[in-house]
């Protein structure tokens, strides 16, 4: 195992850091969800296909932040002294050295896995509460070439929502302390994800309460209209795609920075700084993709619209709801 992963780090050596994280991290995103595909083809089972996609994020954003760690330590195997692991405390110092990680990358890779436990966890209860079944995959389960393409749309899907992170966390520690200890971008990107993930949260809650409320015959409704319901058709979508843009956005201003630049490889020029907007941005476009356009909305309002598209109170509900941006 030892010569493996030496082997490994040796072959990802790559000359910029960037891609030095960039490449292994994406190659275990691939790995996990490949090595999850298998039993769950052979068993015909999505149960554990959303539970995997929360581990992968995890996985990925750490090997992310100890890669430059493990790196050093094992070039100084055969040596007397080996580097030590990063301090978290130290982390938040304004003096943080070589054996601490920068404040963001530890705020922005706590703020992915908070976000892929929390969901994870979540979807892992509500599929066991429903037997282990998922009406997105009635026709895919059946065809082991279409759901292993699913198991490889969601490693692309962690490739390029984790790609700012990345990114941040391959930036030597030791160059973005030069960086000012918290900048406005900084207080905006994290006031974003903060607002998001808690409307995420607050929402999966409502409707947790409602559907537990409608089993114990507390109330005869057939869909969801209060609460942030009200406010918005797809509360909880509006809050992922806003807390990526919020974790696109701290980012941005790193990958920006005259240090995000070099310690990239990029110019620096105006070509470059665009560039690392545009690998910023894919986070939260991709996101808001797939919400808008593939398996969130479309799939939901086209189950939705098949039920009750002929009732008034659901055509009410629906004119006066916004579909996506909530009303306050």
């Amino acid at each position: 195992m030892s010569g493996l992963i030496s082997a490994l780090l040796h072959a990802t050596n790559y000359k910029t850091p960037f891609l030095r994280t960039l490449i292994p991290s994406i190659g275990l995103a691939f790995g996990l969800q490949a090595a999850t595909a298998i039993p769950s083809i052979i068993g015909q089972t999505e149960r554990y296909y959303d539970l995997s996609g929360s581990l992968t994020y995890i996985s990925c954003t750490a090997l992310s932040l100890y890669l430059p760690t493990l790196r050093a330590r094992y070039a100084a195997t055969f040596t007397a002294t080996q580097p030590a692991w990063p301090s978290l405390l130290a982390s938040f110092s304004s003096k943080a050295g070589v054996d601490a990680w920068n404040w963001r990358q530890v705020v922005l890779s706590a703020a992915v896995t908070f976000w892929a436990a929390r969901l994870g966890t979540f979807l892992f209860s509500r599929i066991t509460a429903e037997n282990g079944k998922d009406s997105r995959f009635d026709s895919i389960r059946i065809s082991p070439p279409k759901f292993f393409v699913a198991f490889v749309a969601q490693a692309t899907w962690v490739s390029l929502c984790l790609l700012p992170v990345l990114a941040v966390n391959s930036i030597p520690a030791t160059a973005l302390a030069a960086l000012p200890m918290v900048t406005l971008v900084d207080a905006l990107g994290l006031l974003l994800y903060v607002g998001g993930i808690t409307f995420e949260a607050t929402a999966d809650r409502q409707k947790s309460q409602w559907m537990k409320e409608k089993t114990e015959k507390k109330h005869s409704e057939d869909f969801l209209t209060r609460g942030l319901w009200s406010k918005s058709r797809h509360p909880n979508y509006f809050g992922e795609s806003t807390l990526w843009t919020g974790i696109a956005t701290t980012a941005a201003g790193v990958m920006m920075s005259n240090i995000g630049q070099a310690s990239m490889g990029f110019s620096g020029s105006a070509g470059g700084r665009i560039a690392a907007l545009a690998m910023a941005g894919v986070s939260p476009a991709f996101v808001s993709f797939l919400l808008l356009k593939v398996s969130g909305v479309p799939m939901s309002e086209k189950k939705y619209d098949k039920r009750y598209g002929d009732r008034k109170d659901y055509q009410k509900w629906k004119e006066e709801t916004p579909m996506f941006i909530p009303k306050f």
